[in-house]
């Protein structure tokens, strides 16, 4: 599990304008991680409870009940937000790249053993419809010309963490941003 305070520390410090040259970076998305470092405070209180309440949907998966797997997927990939990116990295020691990242992200949050690139993540998992995303969910985008050749893990709220490029290491965006709305492929899932 991981750690509630460690995740908001890191969320508090990204958002403190005080900090050196690093944190210029992380300034400009202040915003957004206030708004996870609120987020993740929200989900960690469901590690008290039973259930989180969700709006009702029309999915055929089940999204109505707390599931610690899922939310343990979504943490691991929030806590690893800013490491390098290394082409062929699979920890956060030597950095990720994106089918890197997802595989240690299932591995530590859901148990899950998968290796491969993101395209045989693709065969590896199964097409769910984009309106059925659930965190721990893993979106993929045709960023190289090439089916499946970027993928990352969904977290909620149309947002997902991957491994983006040399200059950005591991981040978070949104699927509706242009750049990765136009490269969308699928959704698929490792999960339940």
């Amino acid at each position: 599990m991981i750690c509630a305070k460690k995740l908001l520390e890191k969320a508090m410090i990204a958002c403190d304008p005080l900090k050196t040259e690093q944190n210029i970076h992380m300034r400009r998305r202040h915003g957004l991680l206030h708004g996870l470092g609120i987020g993740a405070a929200v989900l960690l209180t469901g590690c008290s409870s039973t259930l989180l309440s969700r709006p009702a949907s029309t999915s055929s998966r089940p999204s109505d009940s707390y599931n610690s797997k899922r939310n343990d997927v979504a943490m691991v990939a929030l806590s690893l937000l800013d490491t390098p990116y290394a082409w062929g990295g699979r920890g956060p020691a030597t950095g990720f790249d994106c089918s890197g990242l997802v595989a240690h992200v299932l591995r530590e949050g859901a148990g899950l053993r998968v290796k491969g690139s993101a395209a045989d993540l693709g065969r590896l998992s199964r097409p769910i419809d984009r309106a059925d995303l659930l965190p721990g969910d893993l979106v993929f985008f045709n960023t190289l010309g090439a089916r499946h050749s970027h993928v990352g893990v969904y977290v909620g709220d149309g947002r997902f963490v991957h491994a983006s490029n040399p200059r950005t290491g591991v981040r978070i965006d949104m699927l509706n941003k242009p750049y990765y709305a136009q490269r969308f492929e699928g959704a698929h899932s490792l999960l339940d």
